[in-house]
């Protein structure tokens, strides 16, 4: 089996230009490849979203692009990210109604997200050893799997090594 980490959590050694740079350069080489149009109000919004390099709010996106683009509404955003979803470029994180940008748009898969209570911090990992498991006991209840996403919370490595510990309350909106 390979890694299944698609997207490791950010260390110190994090070069953050370049991980923004190669997000966006696979993002135009997949939509070229597939003949589908990156344009250029969806190449900012997925290049929003990468850089927070955490799980944003389409709202968040909105207030982001209207200090560039006045005319932006709810549903330039909307159709945007819907884009974004169906091409494999980002993914939505349900726990939290937020989306993050895929390490690895090239190759389809479902995703197991690890999420930082303390610093919004996530990880994408790829395990098909999980996904088989789960794939086998739904097949036990009759149940065919068509789509998945986990979602694991806890403390991500930065956060333990401060010694943030524990979980914080949850927003709600």
């Amino acid at each position: 089996m390979s890694d299944p980490i698609v997207t490791p959590f950010r260390s110190n050694t994090h070069n953050h230009r370049r991980c923004v740079d190669t997000a966006m350069a696979r993002a135009e080489e997949r939509c070229s490849r597939r003949g589908v149009r990156l344009t250029p109000i969806r190449r900012r919004v997925l290049e929003l979203i990468w850089r927070r390099h955490e799980p944003v709010k389409a709202y968040d996106l909105l207030d982001q692009l209207r200090e560039e683009h006045r005319a932006a509404a709810p549903p330039t955003i909307y159709r945007a990210l819907d884009f974004l979803l169906g091409e494999g470029l980002v993914h939505r994180i349900e726990s939290l109604n937020a989306y993050v940008g895929c390490g690895d748009p090239n190759h389809p898969h479902l995703g197991q997200f690890l999420i930082c209570e303390r610093c919004n911090a996530v990880a994408e990992m790829d395990d098909d050893d999980i996904q088989q498991l789960l794939a086998r006991k739904a097949a036990t209840q009759g149940f065919q799997v068509n789509w998945q996403t986990i979602e694991i919370n806890g403390v991500c490595p930065a956060c333990v090594a401060e010694g943030i510990n524990g979980k914080r309350e949850r927003k709600t909106e």
